[in-house]
């Protein structure tokens, strides 16, 4: 079992969609979502385990002396424990969230690793107040997508002036197909892997709904476009499963 495994047995079975609910209001990851986080997010994302591998792993080929390392949207902390196993341990880390309980949840599982780098959890919301600066590599693992389009280019921005010559944006997103013939296909896919993790016809349409509003996936395509445009002068795909995907876009190194 991995380290990230252990960490997942302390929270709760994702039952958040079990019931029917007469009126599905839109997604909030508060209280309710916290708790169960982990077992949604493993169950929900295909190769989840494989892409927080995959994220330390180029996490630790971007990371400089004298830097920090940035998790923006760092949930329950996953990410951030991932990346401590590869990471120098003094290089500190910066986890930011708008949920209050999202991040005590991550206070929790950092203290119970044990983690002896300097880190801080802060709160904030990444589109209006949240610096970024001195960054050798900035994660957004599942963020962008929950930002109102309007505001992508802004966010992306704000990133690539934070980081520094030759650091790096690891970017995991809920894509759109290139063509549209394929996005039903793929979309059924997906519902079929859910229905594998065990989630009912109900629990999927039911969530389906709440996210509706809330998660506005891009095509690769435009999510590459946006990186080229913000400044980013290799951008690279890691990884697709369907309607999923990995990009890492990298600053060049006489970049100011």
């Amino acid at each position: 079992m991995t380290q990230a495994n252990t960490h997942l047995q302390a929270f709760r079975h994702d039952t958040v969609f079990k019931e029917e609910i007469s009126k599905v209001s839109d997604f909030k990851f508060g209280q309710t979502v916290a708790n169960v986080f982990d077992d949604m997010v493993n169950r929900s994302v295909p190769f989840y385990e494989e892409i927080q591998r995959m994220i330390g792993e180029l996490a630790v080929d971007y990371t400089q002396p004298g830097t920090d390392v940035y998790d923006l949207g760092c949930s329950t902390g996953t990410t951030l424990i991932n990346m401590n196993r590869r990471i120098p341990n003094d290089i500190r880390f910066i986890g930011i969230d708008d949920s209050a309980e999202m991040l005590k949840k991550c206070e929790v599982k950092l203290q119970e690793l044990g983690i002896s780098r300097p880190y801080e959890l802060l709160a904030g919301d990444i589109q209006q107040d949240v610096a970024i600066g001195n960054a050798s590599v900035v994660v957004l693992c599942l963020t962008l997508q929950f930002i109102r389009p309007i505001h992508r280019q802004k966010v992306l921005k704000k990133i690539f002036d934070g980081l520094v010559p030759g650091g790096a944006l690891i970017l995991v997103e809920k894509i759109l197909t290139e063509d549209h013939q394929f996005n039903r296909d793929y979309i059924t896919y997906y519902y079929d892997y859910k229905r594998r993790q065990h989630y009912s016809d109900l629990e999927i349409a039911q969530k389906r709904e709440a996210l509706e509003n809330v998660l506005i996936p891009y095509k690769l395509s435009e999510n590459r476009l946006l990186l080229q445009e913000t400044g980013f002068s290799h951008v690279e795909t890691f990884f697709q499963w369907y309607n999923f995907a990995g990009i890492i876009a990298v600053k060049n190194q006489a970049a100011s």
